[in-house]
């Protein structure tokens, strides 16, 4: 029988309780009554529960009035009798009761009373019988109807999927591999889906029809699957007329699901109670949003240990299919409330969209998207038949929207495969919500559209092959996040591939290819992109290389874009990576709006723009390049020295003293010696230097000697051929910029979570390595200028980073930053400043603490803070402004770089 609509549904029910209103014997008409309540819904009530089910109890044998096994428990009494009491008996009966016969509802009732238990939320609702109408929508899950609150996190999701893991392990054992298992797999996951949603006509027919026909030994359970999906794609016309009543039940699906004949797979008993064990779970809570990357991960091993990590949260992929369209057409939407032209005309718009993911994965973005434009047309249908009562196949002819409007490339099969499957789930969901909101039931059966999700690789195929450019609407997507540096050969020649036309392309990072070919297809279009990335593209060398030809070369203009945030989802032990999300088209005079979080994990807030740059911010397209000098008059700041030494010019202080101890003569050439860490975190090396060693001394130190021919042996094997002429010169360091003064030294990487980069003076004699950027003396106006929030702001959007860490230059930050004109009263002022700074700094150096203790952001001294913060006033105002934040910064100075460099050179 054919699922009944809702509006059907409550005429049947009005009708039962006219009926039974004043029946009173348990015994006389309960089996009749309980026979025509479940026909309220269009259920035979053999199909699926049976009378007076005989169990163990604690107190001996007892007998159920009623069990669905897995589902409902009903338990019936005379009129008038205890309802709590027979509520009591119900859960009496769960010892006797298998895991999987353990009901989610209990139903009690005395004729006149129904109180409904939903174990599972811990609900209760009670009514009398005229009321039935009323409450009907509580028993949706008899119908097939089952109104679900999907949360990413919800157990069921992981445990559905670690379940799916063991059978698939267990086909995997027998031989049952490669694409047939990916397939078979994708067959059973629609079919469990289908037992608990409405699309097949009863719940747990699917699984009823296995346990019930096969043997306990699982030995013909492969043939009762081919059976089930050979009918599943087949017409009723076109079935065996001799076929088992049970069998004929299931409904015509195709859709190309399960056209493809697979070899049979051979089960055994521990694989068809692994099945069974799958049945459990109530899969109509299982959301395809998040469920696909999961069932994905079962597929390897390597990743079960943490299954749950491995997809993408709602909350983040919403933040670009908002940001994309959602909201527009959301506003758009208000806009038309009350006007039927506007409502239908926006109606048409959405079933013409078409979106493209072409690194789509399991789907995520296709089926939040398309979720969400259900949602909407249903909003928009609810509009249009305000005050009107409609039936006949309301929804079939109204609903619009559907999945053949989404495409997808994704480079493994399997999850192209889950993708296909997750989006037609996703359309039942939505057709259950329909269902809800109008009363009329409604499923796509059988399957006659489907997504277009290809199988290949998005970087080599042409994107107008899968779809012309001229029929899209929206990119979207989360493209593979691979640094530089951790490219396999295959992607490294992609790369190549792609990014043949962009000079200096070496060190960009994948996920640029899928910028730079969405660039190429949407030329001549008004097709938006919105792409999620790590925010490495927006910083440092790699936003100069990518937005200088996507926006000169392709003209693309940003025109949304959410800052550096952390893209995760809730899973243990997911750290989550920065991204940013960037929505870019050939529109010129689109709206713009940027999105800044004040920490990583808040939510966004809201800014109009007048302009995006290639650092997201509101501010002049500027780009900024190397110089090999700064652009003001500062001093010159210059990288530490290298020795390429091979490790045997460097000593720690205990190293040091017993070398120096055997060899005296030694001592007047060691220098302390600062890299990043040594000058951070206070620990000290030394470096043994001899450039000013005369060769008799140097022969009078055998010890030393020794050192400087390994470094000559050293560097005689370095595949540097530069490396390699340094060998005739052993005693000297290779790069050699040793300082003879006091030094301003700032260290090449710092942790993102600094507010300040801990910068430090090094008195005259120490050496630093090319870990430290050095300006010679000690001049107290540049280190105030340096330490202030000014060009913090810089220094944090225009370097390049390394992992997260800020990684500072000269030839970048340093050279490129625009520094004050201030009048001699504010330098002194700064100066002074700065003095105060290096004096509590030195408060606390002297009893122990390091510079990584004074500038950790919890553990910060007050007093520092204070003194930094009176800097960050004085260095302000030296510009002239009154900065609110450091987006105000940064736009103030590439305002001031973009005037600079267009009326002094040639910025090309």
């Amino acid at each position: 029988m054919a699922t009944l609509s809702w509006n059907e549904i409550r005429d049947r029910a009005i009708r039962f309780s006219k009926e039974w209103k004043d029946e009173t014997s348990e015994n006389a008409e309960a089996k009749t009554f309980w026979n025509e309540f479940f026909n309220i819904f269009g259920i035979t009530r053999r199909h699926v529960a049976s009378f007076e089910e005989r169990v163990k109890t604690l107190n001996g044998i007892g007998y159920i009035d009623l069990l669905w096994k897995g589902v409902l428990l009903i338990e019936h009494k005379s009129r008038g009798k205890d309802l709590e009491r027979a509520y009591k008996q119900a859960t009496d009966y769960f010892p006797g009761l298998k895991e999987a016969e353990l009901p989610r509802y209990i139903l009690v009732s005395d004729f006149e009373r129904f109180t409904l238990h939903d174990l599972e939320t811990d609900g209760k609702r009670s009514f009398k019988i005229e009321q039935l109408h009323e409450n009907i929508e509580l028993f949706g899950f008899i119908a097939g109807y089952q109104q679900q609150e999907y949360k990413e996190q919800d157990p069921v999701n992981i445990e559905a999927a670690e379940k799916m893991g063991k059978l698939h392990d267990k086909l995997k054992e027998i031989g049952y591999t490669g694409h047939e298992l990916e397939v078979y797999l994708v067959r059973l996951l629609f079919c469990l889906f289908a037992d608990n949603t409405g699309i097949f006509d009863r719940t747990n027919m699917f699984r009823d029809y296995i346990e019930q026909n096969t043997k306990e030994d699982g030995s013909d359970l492969g043939y009762y699957f081919d059976a089930v999906f050979d009918v599943l794609n087949k017409s009723e016309e076109k079935r065996l007329k001799t076929i088992s009543e049970s069998l004929n039940q299931f409904p015509y699906v195709n859709g190309k699901l399960f056209e493809e004949r697979l070899s049979p797979a051979a089960f055994n008993k521990e694989m068809r109670d692994l099945f069974l064990d799958c049945c459990t779970l109530d899969w109509g809570k299982i959301s395809p949003a998040i469920f696909g990357s999961m069932f994905q991960s079962v597929m390897k091993p390597e990743q079960r240990r943490e299954l749950g990590a491995h997809y993408t949260s709602e909350t983040n992929i919403l933040k670009a299919i908002k940001s994309l369209f959602l909201d527009d057409l959301r506003e758009e939407f208000e806009s038309a409330k009350g006007r039927k032209k506007k409502l239908k005309q926006l109606h048409d718009k959405l079933a013409q969209l078409k979106l493209l993911d072409p690194a789509c994965g399991c789907g995520n973005f296709l089926i939040i998207a398309y979720r969400e434009l259900r949602l909407l047309e249903i909003d928009i249908l609810k509009e249009l038949t305000k005050g009107e009562f409609q039936r006949i196949a309301f929804l079939e002819h109204l609903i619009k929207v559907d999945v053949d409007q989404f495409y997808g490339i994704e480079i493994d099969e399997f999850p192209a495969q889950v993708a296909q499957v997750a989006l037609w789930l996703t359309d039942h969901q939505m057709n259950m919500v329909a269902n809800y909101e109008f009363g009329e039931y409604f499923v796509r059966l059988p399957l006659k559209k489907k997504a277009n999700v290809v199988y290949g690789n998005a970087l080599q195929i042409d994107w107008n092959d899968i779809v012309s450019k001229t029929e899209i609407d929206y990119i979207l997507g989360n493209p593979p996040f691979i640094g530089s540096t951790y490219m396999n050969d295959t992607q490294k020649k992609e790369m190549r591939e792609v990014t043949k036309n962009i000079p200096n392309s070496g060190s960009l990072d994948y996920v640029t290819c899928w910028f730079i070919k969405a660039s190429e297809y949407i030329q001549a279009t008004n097709i938006k992109v919105g792409f999620v990335s790590t925010n490495s593209i927006t910083q440092g060398n790699q936003a100069l290389i990518l937005w200088k030809y996507l926006f000169y070369t392709k003209c693309i203009t940003i025109h949304f874009a959410h800052q550096t945030f952390k893209w995760k989802n809730e899973a243990r032990g997911n750290a989550g990576v920065h991204c940013v999300i960037i929505g870019f088209s050939n529109i010129l005079d689109l709206p713009k709006t940027i999105y800044t979080y004040t920490s990583l994990s808040e939510s966004a807030a809201k800014h109009k723009a007048n302009n995006i740059n290639q650092y997201l911010l509101d501010a002049p397209t500027s780009f900024i390049k190397k110089r090999a000098k700064p652009i003001c008059d500062v001093p010159i700041m210059l990288k530490g020295s290298i020795p390429y030494d091979g490790g045997h010019f460097l000593f720690k202080k205990n190293e040091m003293e017993d070398f120096t101890d055997k060899e005296p003569l030694s001592k007047k050439h060691f220098r302390k010696w600062y890299g990043g860490d040594e000058l951070i975190k206070g620990s000290i090396r030394y470096a043994l230097y001899l450039k000013n060693c005369p060769p008799n001394e140097l022969r009078k130190m055998p010890s030393v000697l020794e050192k400087v021919q390994s470094v000559r042996e050293s560097r005689l094997q370095s595949k540097r051929s530069t490396t390699r002429k340094w060998a005739d010169y052993p005693t000297q360091f290779s790069e050699d910029r040793v300082i003879d003064d006091n030094i301003l030294a700032i260290p090449e990487v710092s942790s993102e979570n600094r507010k300040i980069i801990p910068i430090g003076f090094l008195e005259k004699g120490v050496i630093c390595s090319n870990k430290i950027f050095q300006i010679p003396g000690n001049d107290l106006y540049i280190f105030g200028v340096l330490n202030s929030a000014m060009h913090m702001a810089w220094t944090k959007t225009v370097c390049g980073r390394l992992e997260n860490r800020l990684s500072y230059s000269n030839t970048i930050v340093y050279n490129n930053f625009i520094f004050p004109e201030p009048s001699e009263k504010d330098k002194k002022s700064i100066r002074k400043q700065s003095e105060l700074i290096l004096s509590i700094r030195k408060n606390y150096l002297d009893s122990g603490s390091t510079l990584a203790d004074l500038y950790d952001p919890i553990a910060m001294p007050m007093d520092l803070l204070k003194a930094h913060q009176k800097l960050d006033k004085l260095v302000d105002k030296t510009y002239n402004k009154n900065f609110k934040s450091d987006d105000e910064r940064v736009t103030h100075l590439f305002e001031l770089y973009s005037h600079h460099t267009s009326t002094n050179e040639d910025v090309s």
